[in-house]
């Protein structure tokens, strides 16, 4: 009776603000990390091409149905828009960014796993053998980026050396051959023979069509 519990710290130190400190900091580190879980990463599945956005349904109806979506967080069928040029009309379509893949971000575990590799449509994870490999943190940003972006891509249906003609413009009826290409701008380099010389002209792509 009387006999007090040996901790092994001396009473005195804990005196010592900056050591309670130390030891309440300690003792918050631990708690966060009881209270830190499993990140959640993002993976590719393979389905078929066509069928992505019938699939993705499948995905959110079992996720929901099988009590999931605490694990199965995002699922996302990569479009963009793209400017799409055909004969000297423009337009804007919508596109597919990788044709037959669709991301998925969720915590993996069996469970998770098997519920997407067992929903119609889906034939495989992407990764290396029966693994699924997660997306790096570089690799989400670039797609989100480029799938979440204001300006369309402009879909660009000429080649460097290609031979063409120009319909609109100062130079209208002049031929010649593709420099260079400056997609995000829809804006073309071509080589024309203006007074004898080789003359760079920068054109719109509407401007121009393949001179056949």
């Amino acid at each position: 009776m009387g006999e007090t519990m040996n901790t092994g710290v001396d009473p005195e130190l804990l005196e010592d603000e900056p050591v309670a400190a130390l030891l309440d900091d300690g003792e918050a580190a631990a708690d966060d990390e009881e209270v830190t879980g499993p990140k959640s990463e993002w993976f590719v599945v393979h389905s078929y091409s066509g069928m992505e956005n019938k699939v993705k349904k499948n995905l959110e109806h079992r996720a929901e149905s099988m009590n999931m979506t605490d694990r199965i967080l995002q699922i996302v069928v990569p479009t963009e828009t793209e400017i799409e040029i055909k004969e000297g009309i423009r337009r804007e379509v919508e596109r597919r960014v990788f044709p037959g893949y669709i991301l998925i971000e969720m915590i993996m575990d069996e469970d998770s796993w098997y519920v997407v590799r067992n929903t119609p449509g889906v034939t495989s994870f992407v990764g290396m053998g029966n693994k699924p490999s997660p997306l790096s943190e570089a690799e989400v940003n670039q797609i989100m980026s480029r799938i979440e972006s204001d300006e369309p891509r402009v879909k660009v249906s000429f080649d460097v050396g290609e031979r063409v003609r120009i319909i609109e413009g100062p130079f209208a009826e002049f031929t010649g051959v593709v420099d260079t290409l400056e997609a995000e701008k829809g804006k073309a380099r071509v080589m024309v023979s203006f007074f004898n010389r080789e003359t760079p002209v920068e054109v719109d792509f509407l401007q121009l069509e393949r001179d056949t």
